[in-house]
């Protein structure tokens, strides 16, 4: 990334000779891109991230039907950026439907096929899920949209790089990219366009991006980002069995631990997250602690305006409120350890007796 911030700082968008070089990293970064999800070059249009992404998937879609408005159907464990963008839809006439998970937290085919409607617009449901990493079965949820004429749109940002992804498989015509969940840079993105599918931009002004988003390209970002595509699509196989044997280790020191329940372990998940609730504790006391000694987990809840709340994904599973907020989200990189997951389990265990007493 380093020359694109100083000696070859040309605006990607202009005709002059300085801007060739940077005109040209882009397009390299689109080609490699492209192949970690099965996609043409054209079809990447790069954003400011995941957020972006989706929240551009549903209203470009929405915008591109806005007088006949339509239905729209999200799943209940997305992301907020699904979530918060289809209560937009809503203020703006569309209706909206949220499809539940089973208890495993898989939003199931026989669910979305439930919901569907003759004006039916689109359905958005995330490949893996961020919090319990549970797969949702996307090829079948898109055969589905597919058979039907819905545009579909799937959240990867937590499998690209991490799990084969896709897009003809799945039969998606939206797909959204992050590039920092493997390896890229913070703040830079891209949406899988699907070519021929009925979008409307969300950010207007210039002609960058073919017309299709609006914005002076974040050059340097953007070679990270294709960098780290490379990178991930050539080692996948390898940093998955790398992730899967730790995740193995993890979860059988995690079996030994005294009311610990691995959320979603009766069905396939990815191997780099683990959410385990951990009956009698304060996941809040616990992940403070376990910072204190050097290890960074998530919580199952939120503060929101002071007040501590459940995650909507745990609830969402029909998991009780006081579970919830017993439960941790313990995510793994390839730069990990097997050492470093045996020490956390162990500083983990002396926590708990300690919290126990």
């Amino acid at each position: 990334m380093e020359p694109y911030f100083q000696e070859i700082f040309g605006n990607a968008s202009s005709p002059y000779a300085v801007s060739r070089d940077a005109r040209m990293a882009v397009e390299r970064s689109r080609n490699q891109i492209a192949p970690l999800i099965g996609a043409h070059a054209d079809e990447i249009v790069f954003t400011s991230g995941g957020t972006e992404s989706d929240n551009w998937a549903l209203m470009g879609v929405a915008l591109a039907n806005f007088e006949a408005k339509g239905h729209v159907i999200v799943s209940g464990i997305e992301h907020h950026a699904v979530l918060e963008a289809a209560d937009n839809l809503r203020l703006l006439g569309f209706e909206v439907d949220v499809a539940q998970a089973d208890a495993h937290g898989v939003i199931t085919r026989d669910e979305i096929e439930r919901l569907l409607r003759p004006d039916t617009l689109l359905v958005s449901v995330m490949a893996v899920n961020n919090e319990i990493g549970t797969f949702q079965p996307v090829e079948a949820i898109g055969a589905l949209c597919r058979e039907r004429g819905v545009v579909f749109h799937t959240d990867a940002v937590q499998a690209a790089g991490k799990v084969p992804v896709d897009v003809e498989a799945w039969q998606c015509d939206l797909l959204s990219l992050s590039a920092h969940k493997f390896g890229g840079p913070k703040g830079v993105g891209a949406l899988y366009l699907r070519r021929g599918t009925k979008m409307k931009g969300l950010l207007r002004g210039g002609g960058q991006e073919r017309g299709r988003r609006a914005g002076t390209e974040n050059v340097p970002s953007i070679v990270g980002f294709g960098a780290a595509a490379e990178e991930a699509l050539e080692n996948l196989e390898a940093n998955r069995h790398h992730l899967q044997t730790m995740q193995e280790l993890l979860e059988n020191g995690l079996a030994r631990l005294e009311g610990a329940l691995v959320n979603g372990a009766g069905v396939r998940r990815a191997p780099h997250i683990t959410n385990v609730s951990l009956q009698n504790q304060r996941a809040e006391m616990l992940a403070l602690n376990l910072d204190l000694k050097g290890f960074a987990v998530g919580t199952g809840s939120a503060c929101a305006s002071g007040a501590i709340e459940p995650s909507h994904i745990l609830r969402a599973m029909g998991l009780d409120e006081e579970t919830s907020k017993a439960s941790l989200r313990i995510s793994l990189g390839n730069q990990n350890t097997p050492e470093q997951v045996r020490e956390f389990l162990e500083v983990l265990r002396q926590l708990i007796y300690r919290e126990g007493r």
